[in-house]
């Protein structure tokens, strides 16, 4: 069942100031530790080229190899411990904002939707990546 394209936010708070936060974000090395929605997931290998028409490529796999893929896509917008606009490989857009609140760290990420899965499905695994971006810098940084 095809389910209609559309635009979704999540959001997260992160006790650290942006340039923590951004550090975390675009690090591959760091990457690799926070980028899955559950614990039955992983990203063994992250690529990241953070500039304007830079590249960048996560495989994200089922840690039983039973599922993987790529998460890739080109950067549009860079603007450092701020904004981040980009375009997946199949034409999505996504917007990250990086608020300086009370030096903490509000990121608000924006994408468009794929038609194959459910929105609330999509929204549910995004903010749970972001959750656990949280988790595992607010971890680190103690």
């Amino acid at each position: 069942m095809e389910h209609e394209k559309k635009e979704i936010t999540v959001k997260v708070q992160v006790n650290l100031s942006p340039h923590i936060v951004w550090e975390y974000w675009t690090d591959p090395e760091h990457i690799v530790n926070w980028n899955c929605a559950s614990d039955d997931w992983h990203t063994p290998t992250a690529v990241n080229d953070l500039q304007q028409g830079g590249w960048f490529r996560w495989r994200m796999e089922a840690k039983d190899r039973s599922a993987g893929f790529d998460f890739e896509g080109r950067y549009d917008e860079i603007v450092p411990n701020e904004k981040i606009i980009y375009t997946m490989a199949d034409g999505r857009r996504v917007k990250i904002l990086f608020t300086n609140v009370d030096n903490n760290t509000l990121i608000t990420e924006t994408f468009d939707t794929e038609t194959l899965n459910p929105a609330d499905m999509q929204r549910a695994g995004w903010q749970a990546i972001l959750d656990r971006f949280k988790y595992y810098v607010e971890l680190n940084e103690k």
